[in-house]
């Protein structure tokens, strides 16, 4: 079974990209959807971000408000980190899980992981191949801005702590450009689906 780390930077594209894979008949794993079940309550993050980021962050509901946690990280590289610790490990045990499964059905499928920050924490390491989605950064902040409470600044902002399109090329053996139409980014998808598949034959 092939192992696909599928990443990009802010509003590229990934998920799209991703869904589209999956149509194609990859297992895709969204690391996001993850994190959000490891800092629900009784995940195996919560009372570890509780602890070290305050009661402060949690709703009325006593779950953990993301924008709150957010706004403790913008900007600190080092609560950052201290987040990605917390966070990271359970996350990556819950894909080695599904990823075991989906290889005992289907030894010759591929599974793919999509992950914002897949080349900074090291993860790309676990992956036979990376495909990165790239887009121009007018393009990133204009879809950006679509997004419910966005601000400019704040998206500019993400963008420049971001690693650079340009740094994360130097990973990937795919690139995936969806600055064009969706159907040229379904056809690029298509063509690394191809030569994915062409590894695993």
């Amino acid at each position: 079974m092939l192992r696909v780390g599928l990443t990009g930077g802010l509003a590229c594209g990934k998920t799209f990209v991703g869904e589209a894979l999956a149509a194609l008949g990859c297992l895709v794993i969204a690391a996001d959807d993850l994190g959000h079940d490891v800092l629900a309550p009784g995940g195996e993050a919560y009372d570890g971000v509780v602890r070290d980021f305050g009661p402060e962050i949690l709703d009325a509901g006593g779950r953990i408000d993301r924008s709150r946690l957010a706004a403790q990280v913008f900007g600190d590289p080092q609560r950052l980190a201290r987040l990605n610790q917390l966070v990271h490990p359970p996350v990556v045990r819950r894909e080695e899980r599904l990823i075991a499964a989906f290889a005992a059905a289907h030894p010759d499928g591929i599974a793919v992981v999509e992950a914002a920050i897949l080349i900074e924490t090291g993860s790309y390491r676990r992956f036979d191949r990376i495909v990165l989605v790239t887009c121009d950064e007018e393009r990133q902040v204009e879809r950006a801005l679509r997004r419910p409470g966005a601000r400019e600044a704040d998206v500019r902002a993400r963008l420049r702590r971001q690693m650079p399109l340009a740094e994360k090329r130097k990973y990937a053996q795919y690139v995936i450009d969806t600055s064009g139409e969706k159907r040229d980014t379904l056809r690029q998808t298509r063509e690394v689906y191809d030569a994915l598949r062409r590894i695993e034959s």
